[in-house]
């Protein structure tokens, strides 16, 4: 029987438990997991600033082979390796049929049971187990959407596609696909972990003429540099806002908070220059709100916008990364500082706990 990391209680370790996986169904695929990333929004959950309904096999930013496919599923076959995406698409949906399948209605409705409102995980007492973002890639095998499944060539290891699933789409999609951007823009980005990182890349990719990295550690500021950071300001020595105008004689064309906080978010708005636009891409704790100066917002014409999962559709910038990687434009392996077997989950999301540099990968060899 596969092992799966199941949160039962928030604040509390994850339990690795066995558990029992009911076959796929229709358009459902079975996956052998390869690789998943620790990613701060199971922090989140795990901690309770984020809500899941429990017990929940965590994880979500994770890539895997296909074993076995359910009646209706075309174009994947057991073999095929794929990144997982944490957003499902219907594809029959308001969202889907505008051209948002990043936000899925019904996705968010079904949440962490799979589309027919049904679970495919029990635990060894027989109890149901919700399934993060409909995949919970903290398991050896997972039952999940065919959707959720992007084909990856060979020469992709399983670690990077992992990333590619969650922080490195969500980051360098947020920069890229930011509105009316363009090459030689000015930069700052709040918040140097995953998707932070990330964000300095797709400004890089994007040829931004300066790339601002602001955080509250020196060590995860020095990493940032090998990323494509120009400039360092550390937001417990200094004022961000005033250190990022000296910088750039007045503020930056935009500004991401990859940190997801109300501190980070108005300093983000207040470090832009006229006609600046400010780029929510971490999530915050749920229920808080952000004080925004609405006269500045106002006067000086900026613009403050929402970017979920890199703004588009997941496996069109799964393509676009996967492409990017093989031609070296992004650098992936080196956003891996530790590597940890599925048993040591917990002390994989200390050392998250602690600001460690880079990302963390359950490898499931």
């Amino acid at each position: 029987m596969p092992k799966a990391a199941i949160l039962y209680e928030t604040n509390q370790p994850l339990q690795v438990v066995e558990v029992s996986l009911e076959a796929p169904k229709k358009g459902e695929v079975l996956v052998k997991m390869g690789a998943a990333g620790i990613c701060a929004s199971d922090h989140h959950i795990i901690h309770g600033s984020g809500s899941l309904p429990l017990p929940c096999a965590l994880g979500h930013e994770g890539a895997g082979t296909v074993e076995s496919v359910g009646d209706g599923v075309s174009g994947l076959q057991p073999g095929d390796r794929c990144i997982l995406s944490f957003v499902s698409n219907c594809g029959h949906c308001r969202s889907c049929r505008e051209g948002f399948p990043q936000l899925c209605d019904t996705n968010r409705l079904t949440g962490s049971r799979q589309f027919d409102g049904t679970f495919r995980m029990k635990d060894g007492e027989g109890n149901d187990v919700h399934q993060m973002s409909k995949i919970s890639v903290f398991s050896e095998q997972s039952v999940v959407p065919a959707q959720a499944c992007y084909p990856i060539p060979a020469d992709v290891p399983m670690e990077v596609a992992a990333l590619i699933g969650c922080c490195v789409s969500t980051g360098v999609g947020a920069v890229i696909n930011a509105p009316n951007i363009k090459a030689g823009a000015t930069v700052a980005v709040f918040g140097v972990g995953g998707v932070g990182l990330n964000c300095i890349q797709g400004a890089r990719v994007m040829n931004a003429s300066r790339v601002i990295a602001v955080d509250l550690h020196d060590h995860k500021l020095e990493f940032a540099k090998h990323f494509g950071a120009t400039d360092l300001v550390n937001a417990s020595k200094v004022d961000p806002v005033k250190a990022i105008q000296d910088l750039t004689g007045g503020g930056v064309d935009y500004a991401f908070d990859a940190f997801g906080g109300s501190v980070a978010v108005s300093q983000a708005v207040d470090s832009l220059r006229k006609t600046g636009t400010a780029v929510m891409v971490g999530l915050a704790p749920v229920g808080e709100r952000a004080p925004i100066d609405m006269v500045d917002l106002v006067r000086n014409q900026k613009t403050l916008v929402g970017s979920y999962y890199g703004s588009g559709s997941p496996h069109e910038t799964f393509a676009r990364m996967v492409d990017f990687y093989q031609r070296g434009l992004l650098d992936i392996s080196g956003l891996i500082q530790r590597r940890y077997p599925l048993g040591e989950i917990n002390e994989a999301f200390d050392a998250l706990g602690r600001a460690e540099n880079g990302r963390g990968v359950i490898n499931f060899g």
